[in-house]
This record gives structure tokens, C-alpha cells and sequence, in this order.
């Protein structure tokens, strides 16, 4: 195994490489246009693929792992979503979900195309399909559940996500640098992007983002509540999403999809967040802070997904894989860009549509942030979670359909 400068078990200074870059990207977002429009979001995230491949910093390590997803994107989840009501987001969301339903539909015709054009040159590509029809319309619980599902050994699941978490570096790089191309500017709508843009630069913030996150008043009561009550609800929503994966049985096909959907803590997670900022009154709305803190934790989140992205292990044990899930993702891009100028949707509506089918709601919410368009955050993380509802049941059609 090849070692790299910093080792897998020296979490401080993996902690320090994570929270120093993540400073610097949100810097430099706030301190230079190039950067602005880059995004900060994207800069973490090249900023660990170039680490990686560096072979500074390890593709896997506690800190990655255990440490982030096990704690900072469940933390963040709840404070990204109480300050989104639930009766305002169904009025809000319009076309957006019907959107991502068709980009779900478009995924599942990619993998069948990537399918029948590559079949024979991928060991397992049956399974492959379906297990990137799950994570393309849903997220990593659809992978992990079809991958077992239809029985596909660990090297082709390991060689897979590999060439996705490369590929997705690609793809988010590329969907944020969409909406400062003049051409769909000029060819879409893009009321969010004028929305932001119209607020100005003031003297002392030199950049969109920097004028987006100006100083607010925050209290350490505020601190205080948003912890609180963001760990609470991860509590409660792991308790109930235990007990109902105990309860709900497994007995056939049907039910295991069933268990697997309503055992998922993430969906439990977001249900009871936005309970709680529907239902939670002005003393939710009040709570200062929110974004602020979610947002950081979101940061840490991106640069940990360039993490794994090893160019030279792509290179040496997936080009073929690569390939099958870039035509994946870029179909989905062609659909939901067509059927999006059809719908006469918003340039915006459409990349965080497709970006939820792709990259899950996770993600699409950290664009929705990092880009100021705050009206979306709620209904892309509420739609974007549908994926995981749903994902398992396309990719389950798609892999029989395939005789996986």
C-alpha cells in the first residue's frame, strides 16, 4: 500500500489540512472575482483533489470517514433546514420536482444506453447499472443497497465509486461554472442569479459572496440552540430510523426495499427537520446563525468528496467505469436541460435538478448555498431527498431489466 506525507491515523493534522483549506477557499471566495465565480465550494473541493493526487494527504482515514460523514453531514443537515418551512417549500418548489423526475427517468435510460454500448468490455455491468441508477437518482444508501442487492464483488464496487467520486469532481466543477456562461444566460431565465447580483457590492465587500455573508448579529444563545437542537434531532432521527429498520421486516423483495427507505436516518433526518421548522413558530425563524454554521460544515463536506478521487487509480483500474458513468451524467444533464427549456424553467431549477438526481440533496443544497440562492435551498433538499425514495426502485427495474 503506498504511504502517503500525512498518515491516515494523524486526524489533527488531517483536521488542520480540512479546516485551514476550507478557510482559505471561503477567503478567497470573499476577496477576488475570479474566485467568486469559481465558487469557494469548488475550490475546497480541487484543493483536496490536488492533495490526493499529490499524495500529501490519504484517499480513506478516520477523520474522512467516521469523523465527517458520520458526524459533520448529519450535523449540518438539520441546520440547513430550519429556517425552511414546509408549507412555503411545496408553493416554492413549482416545476423543480417534476423536473427532477425527469432527469430520474433520464438516468435510468442512460444506464441502459451506457449499458447496451459498453456491455462485454465491464465485468458485472448488469449490476453496475443498477447500482449507478440508485446513486444517480438517489445517493449512497441506493448504491450500497443494490451493490447488495444484485451481488456485485467488492473490487467492481470499489473500482466504481472511485470512478465516480472522480468523476463527480468533474461534474460539480462544471455545473458551477454554468451560470456565468454568457450563452445560457442568454438562452435561459435566471431570476435567482439577478436576485443576488442585484443586491450589489458595497465598498467593503468585494465580491458577490462576500456581500451574500456579511457580519450578522449573532449571540451565543443562537450558537447555543443551533447545536442543541440540530444534534437533537440527529438523535432522535438515528433512534427512529433504528427502531423502524428493526420493526419493518425483510421477508421479501418489497419489504426490504421498504425497510431499507424508512431505515435510511438521512430521510428520517430531513422529515424531522423540517417538522421542526414548520411547526417550530418564529423562535425557529429567529435562531441566528443557521446558515452560517451549516454552511462551514457543508465546506468540510466538499473538500472530503475531491478526497477519494484518485486520478492514478482511476487510470490504473476504471477508464471503462469512468466512461460509463460520464455518459450517465451527462444524459441526465441533456435531459434536464431540453425538458427544462420546454418547461420554460429557471437556469437555476435546472442545474440543481439535475445536480440532486447526480449528486444528491446533499450537494445541491451546498451549490444552492454557495451560489446565494437561498429560496432554493429548502425545496432542492425536500426534492433531492425523493431520490431516496425512489432511486432504489429505478435501479431495481433498471438491473432486472439488464438480467442482473
Amino acid at each position: 500500500m503506498q504511504t502517503t506525507f500525512i498518515s491516515p491515523d494523524n486526524t489533527w493534522a488531517l483536521m488542520a489540512i480540512t479546516c485551514g483549506w476550507v478557510a482559505v477557499s471561503i477567503w478567497l471566495e470573499q476577496t477576488y472575482a475570479w474566485a467568486s465565480k469559481l465558487s469557494g465550494a469548488i475550490i475546497a473541493l480541487v484543493g483536496a483533489l490536488v492533495l490526493t493526487n499529490l499524495n500529501i494527504i490519504p484517499t480513506h482515514a478516520p477523520w474522512f470517514d467516521d469523523i465527517i460523514w458520520g458526524y459533520v453531514v448529519p450535523l449540518a443537515i438539520p441546520l440547513l433546514l430550519l429556517q425552511c418551512n414546509i408549507k412555503k417549500i411545496w408553493r416554492q418548489s413549482g416545476k423543480l420536482l417534476f423536473l427532477f423526475l425527469i432527469g430520474s427517468v433520464g438516468t435510468a435510460c442512460a444506464a441502459m444506453l451506457a449499458y447496451t454500448l459498453l456491455k462485454g468490455k465491464i465485468p458485472y455491468l448488469e449490476g453496475v447499472a443498477a447500482m449507478m441508477t440508485g446513486s444517480y437518482i438517489g445517493g449512497g444508501v441506493n448504491f450500497a443497497a443494490l451493490s447488495a442487492s444484485f451481488d456485485v464483488p467488492s473490487k467492481v464496487v470499489a473500482a466504481t465509486t472511485v470512478a465516480d467520486n472522480l468523476l463527480m469532481a468533474v461534474y460539480f466543477f462544471v455545473l458551477i461554472t454554468i451560470p456565468s456562461l454568457s450563452f445560457f444566460r442568454k438562452h435561459f431565465k435566471h431570476p435567482h442569479l439577478d436576485e443576488v447580483e442585484s443586491k450589489g457590492v458595497n465598498e467593503e465587500a468585494k465580491t458577490q459572496a462576500a456581500a451574500y455573508w456579511e457580519r450578522k448579529p449573532v449571540s451565543l444563545m443562537d450558537i447555543a440552540l443551533n447545536i442543541a437542537v440540530s444534534t437533537i434531532i440527529v438523535c432522535i432521527s438515528n433512534a427512529i430510523a433504528a427502531f423502524l429498520g428493526n420493526v419493518i421486516p425483510t421477508s421479501n423483495e418489497f419489504l426490504k426495499i421498504i425497510n431499507s427507505l424508512f431505515g435510511n436516518k438521512y430521510l428520517i433526518m430531513t422529515t424531522v427537520a423540517m417538522l421542526v421548522a414548520t411547526f417550530g413558530g418564529e423562535k425557529v425563524e429567529r435562531m441566528a446563525g443557521t446558515q452560517e454554521i451549516g454552511t462551514f460544515l457543508i465546506y468540510l463536506f466538499l473538500f472530503v468528496i475531491g478526497v477519494p478521487a484518485s486520478i492514478m487509480e482511476i487510470l490504473q483500474k476504471a477508464p471503462l467505469l469512468l466512461l460509463f458513468c460520464a455518459i450517465m451524467v451527462c444524459i441526465n444533464m441533456l435531459v434536464c436541460f431540453v425538458f427544462g427549456k420546454l418547461l420554460k424553467c429557471s437556469l437555476e431549477d435546472i442545474i440543481l435538478a439535475s445536480n440532486a438526481n447526480i449528486g444528491g440533496p446533499t450537494t445541491a443544497a451546498a451549490m444552492a448555498i454557495s451560489k446565494g440562492w437561498v429560496k432554493l435551498v429548502g425545496p432542492i433538499m425536500l426534492i433531492g431527498t425523493l431520490g431516496y425514495v425512489i432511486g432504489t426502485y429505478f435501479g431495481t427495474i433498471v438491473g432486472n431489466l439488464l438480467g442482473a
